[in-house]
Formats: C-alpha cells, sequence, structure tokens
C-alpha cells in the first residue's frame, strides 16, 4: 500500500546531525547533502509512483523519495548496490541527504531496492511510461523555476554507451545460445538432444572459440551450427516455443543464416545489418561504426540550457536508444517535450541533427536549429551555391521568396510537377551580374530568363547552413560546452561501460547520474553566490571609502582655485 513519505519534513531533536559541533553542523547543511536534499529530495512528487503499488490496506512500502534518491546517488557516484547500501546505513552526509538525521531511522533490506527496480521495468513494459524520467523532468522544471534559469536556448549532443555485454563474435553467441537452450530442455529432452548438444555444451563459448582457427574453419562450423540450430527449432517449437531461449535461438538463425530449397547458407558479414544480436543478455544492444571506432550497445542524448546570462546550466534531457538510431530522430521526438516543459527557442546541434523530417519538426514547434556543421559534403567556394542566397519562406516552411547575392529579389513557384520549386531572374540583371559564371541559375532555351531549380529539401539545407555560417562569423560556439556535459554524465562509469544491460536500466542509470550532475551545478552554483554575497558589503565599503575620497580631493582642489594658489 502507498504512503507518502513526511517524516523528514520534522527534524529530530535529539539525532546525530544535532550532535555535532555547530561549526560541523553548519558544513553539513551546506554542502552537497543539504543541496541535494533541499533542491532535489524534497521535490520528488511520490504520488507519481502511486501505481506501483496496492490499493488494498496492507503493509506500507519503504519511503518512494528514498529509493528514488538512492537510485541518483547510485549512478552519480558509480557505486555497487553493495556500497550504496553500505552508505546508507552508515553515512552521515549520505542519510542527511535522504532526509534522515538519525542513523537508526529508515531500516529496509536491499531486496527492496530490487523490488522497487522490477516494479518501475514492469510498469514501463505495460504502459510504455518509465516514471523515473518523469520524476526527472518534474524536479528539474522546478529546481528551473525556482533558480529562474533560462531555457529559450539549449544544446544538444549524442555519445556512445556500453552496456555490461563482452564483445563477442557470431560463433560464440551461437555456441553460447547452445548452452542457454540445454539449461532450458526437461530431463527427457536433455537426454534425448545430448548426443547433438555435445560438442556445444562441453565448455564454455570463449573457450570452443578459441579452438577455431582460420576463416575457413570458422565458416565450416557456422555452417554445422546453422544446420544443428534449424533441427532444433522444428523440434522445440511445440514445446517451448514461449520460452526465452528458444525465440533467443529463433532469433539468431534468421539474423545469420539464408534457408535455401537446396539448404542453408550462412549469411556474409556485409549482409547482416546494426540490429544483430550483439549478445544473449542483452536484447536491444545493437552495433554502430563512427569514424573508425566500432560500438556495441546504446546512445545517449543530452540537452541542456546554454543561455550566456545563466550563471547555471541545468540538464533539461536524457534520451537512451540503439546505438543505431539516428541522432536527428531523438531530436524529433525530444522536440515536443522540450517545448512543452521549456521556453524552447534555439537549439545548437552539431551536424548530426539535420534531416528533412527533422526540419519539418523544427517548424512546428517554433523552434530554430543552428548547426556547427551540416551533413554531407561542403559545397564549392569556387562557385555560388544555394546557401549564397536568402530563401524567405511562409508560415508552412515553403519557400516563397528568393534574394541573389546581388540583392535581385524574385517570387519563388512551384515547378511544374509541384515536386520542386523555380525562381525566376530577369535576363538584363543576370547578364549585367559579375558573378553570372558562378551562379547555379541557368537561362532557359524558350524562356530567355534566368532559372533557378531546387528542392524543399535543398531549401531547408540551405537555411541550415546560413545559420551556421552566421554562428560561427559571430564567433559564438554555445554548443562546445555541451562535451564537458557528456563527460560528467559518463565519468561514473569507467569507459563509458555501465553496469547494468538493457535499454531501460541504461536509462535509469543515467537519468540518476544527470541528477547528481545538476545537483552538483546547483551546489556549485550556491556556494558561489554564498560567497559574493559575502564579499558585497567589502566591497560597497571600498567603494563608498573611494567615493568618499574623490569627494575630499574634489573639495581641496576647489579650495586651491578659491585661494589662487
Amino acid at each position: 500500500m502507498f504512503k507518502k513519505n513526511t517524516k523528514h519534513l520534522q527534524p529530530a531533536i535529539i539525532s546525530a546531525a544535532s550532535e555535532l559541533p555547530e561549526k560541523q553542523r553548519k558544513r553539513l547543511e551546506s554542502s552537497w547533502a543539504g543541496t541535494f536534499y533541499n533542491q532535489f529530495f524534497c521535490r520528488i512528487k511520490e504520488e507519481t509512483f502511486a501505481v506501483l503499488y496496492s490499493d488494498i490496506p496492507s503493509r506500507p512500502n519503504v519511503a518512494v523519495n528514498v529509493l528514488i534518491g538512492l537510485e541518483a546517488l547510485k549512478a552519480g557516484y558509480g557505486w555497487s548496490d553493495q556500497e550504496l547500501y553500505e552508505n546508507y546505513c552508515y553515512n552521515l552526509q549520505v542519510r542527511y541527504a535522504l532526509g534522515y538525521d538519525r542513523l537508526g531511522d529508515g531500516d529496509f533490506e536491499i531486496r527492496t531496492l530490487y523490488y522497487f527496480r522490477e516494479r518501475l521495468s514492469r510498469y514501463n513494459a505495460e504502459q510504455g511510461i518509465n516514471l523515473l524520467e518523469k520524476a526527472f523532468e518534474q524536479i528539474t522544471d522546478a529546481q528551473i523555476m525556482d533558480l529562474k534559469v533560462r531555457t529559450g536556448m539549449q544544446r544538444m549532443d549524442s555519445t556512445q554507451i556500453a552496456s555490461n555485454i563482452v564483445f563477442a563474435s557470431r560463433l560464440q553467441l551461437m555456441v553460447e545460445t547452445f548452452q542457454r537452450v540445454e539449461r532450458m530442455l526437461n530431463a527427457a529432452d536433455k537426454a534425448r538432444l545430448a548426443d547433438m548438444l555435445a560438442p556445444y555444451i562441453q565448455d564454455s563459448a570463449g573457450h570452443y572459440t578459441y579452438r577455431v582457427k582460420g576463416k575457413e574453419a570458422v565458416q565450416e562450423h557456422l555452417q554445422q551450427i546453422g544446420r544443428t540450430i534449424h533441427t532444433l527449432l522444428l523440434e522445440l517449437k511445440p514445446a517451448y516455443a514461449s520460452e526465452p531461449a528458444y525465440q533467443v535461438m529463433e532469433r539468431i538463425f534468421a539474423e545469420n543464416f539464408h534457408l535455401l530449397e537446396g539448404g542453408l547458407r550462412v549469411k556474409e558479414n556485409t549482409e547482416l545489418t546494426s540490429g544483430c544480436l550483439q549478445s544473449v543478455d542483452d536484447l536491444e544492444a545493437t552495433y554502430r561504426t563512427k569514424g573508425k571506432n566500432h560500438y556495441k550497445g546504446y546512445v545517449a542524448n543530452i540537452t541542456e540550457t546554454c543561455d550566456p546570462e545563466n550563471d547555471l546550466q541545468l540538464i533539461t534531457k536524457m534520451q537512451v536508444a540503439p546505438n543505431n538510431v539516428d541522432d536527428a530522430q531523438l531530436m524529433e521526438e525530444t522536440l515536443p517535450n522540450l517545448k512543452e516543459r521549456t521556453e524552447l527557442d534555439v537549439l545548437y546541434t552539431d551536424g548530426g541533427y539535420g534531416s528533412p523530417s527533422a526540419d519539418h519538426t523544427l517548424r512546428d514547434n517554433q523552434i530554430k536549429q543552428i548547426q556547427t556543421a551540416i551533413r554531407g559534403r561542403a559545397p564549392s567556394t569556387e562557385k555560388l551555391n544555394l546557401a549564397d542566397f536568402r530563401i524567405k519562406q511562409d508560415e508552412s516552411g515553403k519557400p516563397a521568396q528568393i534574394t541573389c547575392p546581388r540583392g535581385q529579389s524574385v517570387m519563388v513557384h512551384s515547378s511544374s510537377h509541384k515536386k520542386a520549386y523555380v525562381a525566376h531572374f530577369g535576363n538584363e540583371v543576370c547578364q549585367a551580374c559579375p558573378l553570372v559564371q558562378k551562379c547555379p541559375a541557368q537561362r532557359g532555351k524558350r524562356d530567355p530568363r534566368w532559372h533557378l531549380r531546387f528542392s524543399q529539401e535543398q531549401a531547408n539545407v540551405s537555411q541550415r547552413r546560413c545559420l551556421s555560417l552566421i554562428h560561427q562569423e559571430e564567433g559564438r560556439n554555445l554548443r562546445a560546452a555541451v562535451e564537458a556535459t557528456v563527460r560528467s554524465v559518463k565519468h561514473p562509469f569507467p569507459a563509458g561501460k555501465l553496469p547494468v544491460r538493457g535499454q531501460f536500466r541504461i536509462t535509469c542509470m543515467l537519468i540518476g547520474s544527470a541528477m547528481m550532475t545538476n545537483a552538483r551545478r546547483i551546489q556549485h552554483y550556491l556556494e558561489t553566490r554564498k560567497k559574493l554575497e559575502a564579499e558585497q558589503p567589502l566591497v560597497s565599503f571600498f567603494a563608498s571609502l573611494k567615493t568618499d575620497f574623490c569627494v575630499w580631493t574634489a573639495q581641496l582642489t576647489l579650495q586651491k582655485l578659491s585661494l589662487g594658489c
């Protein structure tokens, strides 16, 4: 049964915190623990999590805000569950951050935290809602409002995240699948299929693949394993089709083999998709090549405020997806949420966030995107390109008017096939133009005017390129600092590898790390502001002293002048 935790609002008269010397107690209150308690813990709306508990009168739940706080601390410090529990039991700062000022209060077994995660995961699978993400957004929105953080300008970046899986070859994955299937079978089926499975269960999958040397030997083993998998799929389907191990075997067969009339054929590496199974322990992880590096796992997309007038910048959104999802798609998915929650007007991104559908979403949400680069080959500097023309678009984003680099403005018309646009420039003006040899407009054979044809996508790209060039000329790269934010979020996890598996758990851990990143930033901001406020009387005193000295000097000068000195 759900019960809200309000005990922390009434501190105990006698407690471990109150028994500290006054100097140490003030340090505790002004430390990260005090900031975490005031700016994060007290803002958690526990009622949101009531759906995870029964309505029937029963034993009340462990405080939800404590469990959420522990998730944030675990991710923010990179603790294991054992380290987290020990700090919860014996670390006064951690307990103070969670609203406990006495060491004996709020005792529970660590398995309660496991049950809470299971409830969150089950609710997310059934309803498609991550309650921890909702809590992060609600807390962040409250922090933004209270600390008066401007949200009109924000920046976005993505980073690769690995889950807790081993980098395995196709052969190793298949052998591991056999071992999982063997454990799934009942005693009778194990005895019946013992000879077929014997070569693959005698040793670990790693040892099996270690003994296979050479590309040709690997192909032979894959061919033989493919035939074995096909046989098992047919024999085990009636009794085991609903078992996870059987479904994994079915998936790995479909992804790695072609079933032909004359038998089966192993797919070449070039035929495999990025969504192929990467681990039997993490079915959602995908494969991606970025530059010269290869990644298995997920991509995290981070959005934060970046207004130069802000003394404090906060992370506003954290997304996680398989790493074969394009950056532009992640941006499209989050823009409506950011627009609803914040006052987002300008979004700074890199070149990976551009696409025709993203342009449409940006326009619908009235958000201007400024990219530090544009995806694709840069246009030649020896000739004019569409980005050198100023295109005026209507409310729906369609080009309405275009102005050439020499200032000639004409209306834009739909082409005869209604699939593109054309602008007609005056013949006399274009003939006398010194840029005529570089201009992309072409003179018509029947119509003497000069015609410039372009598509909607080309117009959108040119607009983004223009904004990018203006941004570079201003010398204000507001997006660059988001790289430090990415590092802050990934820092608790060595080499960017999280100690969990699956998209949901990866998301929860990164949200927890983002929560702690915001809390640390608020702590630094409050300390700086407090220091400035403490120095202000001294600054005012010297300023007044300087003013008095100037007045005295002026009076002395006037007195000398009046005496004729």
